[in-house]
């Protein structure tokens, strides 16, 4: 099953020396029953666009809280089996899921992260997202304006270049 983690590019560079995404339970989100069921119609790429922007979303409330990570949202793809993986979702996140393992880097698929250019919106959008998640429409919009951002595709052997 294809599970989007949110993470923070520091996060990123001690998940990469330590071989593993971890430590388990993970937050994570997928095509869940429930984000099937909130969408009217939606391929299976479309279904996983919409979990990976959620994803990319929980990194923004990951930068909130480490000021020192670099503003970059980060959204790493992974299979991983479905026995592992249970749904948590429901009316609020219907994609949210649980890892019930810590996830070998070997079994990431891909990294979605912000390009460095984006910086700026990303940095704006992590300090507002404790607003937008209490409804300020200011604050919303400043989080919309970094989602606006398309996020970069790197293949899981690119990602120690990141760093180097």
């Amino acid at each position: 099953m294809r599970v989007y983690l949110a993470y923070t590019m520091s996060a990123l560079a001690a998940a990469l020396r330590a071989g593993e995404i971890g430590p388990a339970p993970l937050a994570g989100f997928a095509v869940t029953p429930a984000l099937r069921e909130s969408y009217a119609s939606g391929d299976l790429d479309e279904l996983e666009y919409a979990a990976m922007t959620v994803a990319a979303r929980a990194s923004l409330r990951l930068l909130a809280a480490d000021e020192a990570a670099p503003p970059r949202r980060v959204a790493l793809a992974a299979d991983v089996p479905e026995e592992q993986v249970s749904s948590c979702g429901g009316l609020d996140e219907p994609a949210a899921v649980r890892i019930s393992v810590a996830v070998p880097v070997a079994k990431l698929a891909s990294a979605h992260i912000d390009d460095p250019a984006a910086a700026a919106d990303v940095r704006a959008a992590a300090a507002a997202i404790p607003a937008a998640d209490r409804g300020d429409d200011d604050a919303k919009f400043t989080v919309d304006c970094a989602e606006g951002n398309e996020l970069l595709w790197y293949a899981v052997q690119e990602l120690p270049y990141l760093f180097g």
